[in-house]
């Protein structure tokens, strides 16, 4: 990756951060392996700053971790532990669908309005694929369980996604995951704004077992591709 050295500094430790990002996610860096400053700034012809910045980033992203002999490393990603905390995402989401029509109210509905009315600009205007889309995901999806009342559920959800986020990026990497995100996203809206709780727990149901399906693959796959490189090295 040339850089000019007259190129916008933050520009360029962006572009690294970027580059780094990318190449975790896809398991280009072999298991265990400390990611040297000086070998990955060599790589991408930059200087050793903006690699460190990255770095840190990474780490507070949870993409790399501390290696014992100082720096860092990859983060091998716990995949039983995602499919429980997705089991607890499902049962979180499900039950604040249900929580107002239990109690014999309704989800507040210029909440839902307004939340597709969002979705329905970044369907007219996909964004490209991108593992930040987890961010714009997560918004959705904390929306929705505030538009049933409940604070409390809703930080309990907060702090599930944090803890899948690493692993979640992997759904967004695709245009068509993408594309399919937001057209299931305003179809959960739709039931909810059509008081349809039923359908609209069907199509939640569907939407993340699908989800799920894409990052346990995709995961794997970093995980097999990582091992392979530890092999080679």
């Amino acid at each position: 990756m040339y850089t000019s050295p007259y190129a916008d500094p933050t520009s360029r430790a962006q572009q690294v951060f970027a580059e780094l990002k990318a190449q975790l996610l896809a398991g280009d860096f072999p298991l265990g392996r400390r990611l040297g400053e000086e070998r990955l700034a060599a790589a991408l012809d930059v200087s050793r700053t903006p690699v460190r910045e990255a770095l840190m980033r990474l780490h507070a992203e949870g993409l790399v971790v501390r290696h014992p002999e100082g720096g860092f490393m990859p983060t091998v990603p716990d995949v039983v532990t995602m499919r429980t905390l997705y089991e607890v995402r499902m049962g979180l989401e499900v039950q604040a669908l249900r929580r107002p029509s239990s109690l014999g109210t309704t989800h507040d509905r210029g909440r839902l309005e307004q939340l597709a009315h969002e979705w329905r600009s970044l369907r007219d205007d996909e964004p490209a694929p991108s593992p930040d889309f987890v961010l714009l995901d997560e918004s959705f999806h904390l929306a929705l369980a505030d538009s049933a009342g409940n604070a409390v559920l809703v930080e309990f959800l907060r702090i599930v996604n944090e803890r899948i986020r690493v692993v979640r990026m992997q759904d967004f990497l695709t245009a068509d995951r993408i594309t399919t995100t937001i057209a299931q996203h305003l179809e959960i809206c739709e039931a909810l704004l059509g008081d349809d709780v039923d359908v609209a727990v069907e199509r939640f149901d569907a939407h993340l077992v699908q989800s799920l399906a894409v990052v346990e693959q995709r995961t794997l796959q970093a995980i097999a591709q990582m091992a392979a490189k530890e092999g080679a090295s």
